[in-house]
């Protein structure tokens, strides 16, 4: 059950089954996904990220309702056609204002909205969205159905999903987490990305909810095995293909966060496990990247803007800090260009030379 539209991705058609756990896993019906991820996953990272995984879904960084209906819809919302299949993800808690910035995100392209109940910031927790939304199902569903409503209204009948914890504070019971899914699951909403950690929404910092809380991938499994008919899609902790593997036999997809980032080329061996798709060599996808750089480098963008998401490209190898040294030195530069980024790659190629002399 894929939540992408057939006609904006094109899936591989080399053989990607897998015999796990006595059945045949078809990983075409399965989805793979970047989480989206605040200041890091903008227009330049999701471009990246597309040309190491054609398949993959990518996800905005979040964007609140209220911005999307009265700020710079171009800066916020902008994107590049070959990013889909790509999802805007909103936040907010007043179903009025979600709605407006749902049929937006629509009529801008976007293949799917989803909706944030599961940041547990004091930002977004001062303005009553995110992970404290756990707490308010009937609430989210009327979201969720308002949203559902405006796209439609729209002639846009993407689908509108929601990304959640498996609780917050006090919740250590699933029954917590089935309550509010099948609350939600009324208003409409057929696809849970679920973060497998409950969020304390007090006395711990975003970074150390994304770390401390205890993963429980069991009560993910659970969710699906409860509501079959629903998609869940699973998140938090998730690193290597053989992890990936072992969750899409439970579950219907599978969505990498801080890995995908600090180490993106875990996306291209993920496309060839999954998918089939031939691995990239590296060096390639920076020289396919370099029209991307120069055209918005001529729009008067900064190119430590695009170069912060391609540090972690030989993450591992050798000759990766000679490479990261020369872009974290000298893409800040007002006239850094791609140049910047040819010497990174020729500084990584005379340190190999240096090892191997």
């Amino acid at each position: 059950m894929r939540i992408d539209d057939p006609d904006r991705a094109s899936v591989n058609s080399a053989p990607t089954g897998l015999i796990l756990l006595g059945k045949t896993l078809n990983y075409k019906d399965k989805s793979l996904s970047v989480a989206p991820m605040m200041d890091w996953t903008d227009r330049h990272c999701r471009y990246f990220h597309r040309l190491l995984s054609p398949n993959v879904r990518l996800y905005t960084e979040m964007v609140t309702a209220p911005a999307v209906v009265h700020g710079d819809r171009e800066r916020l919302l902008g994107f590049d056609g070959a990013e889909h299949p790509v999802a805007l993800q909103l936040g907010g808690s007043d179903p009025g204002e979600l709605a407006r910035a749902a049929r937006i995100g629509a009529e801008f392209g976007y293949d799917e909205i989803n909706l944030n109940v599961g940041c547990p910031s004091d930002r977004v927790q001062s303005g009553a969205f995110g992970a404290c939304l756990m707490r308010e199902p009937a609430l989210v569903g009327d979201c969720v159905a308002a949203m559902r409503a405006a796209v439609t209204d729209a002639g846009k009948p993407v689908p509108v999903t929601v990304k959640c914890r498996i609780g917050v504070d006090e919740q250590d019971e699933y029954e917590a987490l089935q309550h509010f899914v099948e609350t939600v699951r009324a208003s409409g909403c057929t696809v849970f990305i679920v973060h497998a950690r409950k969020a304390w929404l007090q006395g711990l910092s975003p970074k150390e909810n994304r770390e401390v809380p205890p993963l429980n991938y069991e009560r993910v499994y659970r969710l699906k095995h409860e509501f079959p008919e629903l998609t869940v899609v699973i998140n938090g902790g998730i690193a290597t293909v053989d992890e990936v593997r072992t969750h899409l036999a439970q579950v219907d997809g599978a969505m990498l966060g801080r890995t995908a980032y600090h180490e993106p080329y875990r996306l291209a061996e993920l496309e060839t496990a999954l998918y089939g798709t031939p691995l990239p060599d590296r060096d390639d996808v920076l020289l396919r990247l370099r029209s991307y750089v120069e055209a918005h480098l001529a729009r008067g963008d900064r190119l430590q803007h695009i170069s912060r998401h391609i540090l972690g490209l030989y993450q591992g190898l050798p000759g990766a800090r000679a490479y990261r040294r020369v872009l974290s030195e000298q893409a800040h530069r007002p006239s850094a260009g791609w140049d910047v980024v040819e010497r990174a790659m020729a500084a990584r190629r005379g340190e190999l030379r240096d090892r191997a002399a």
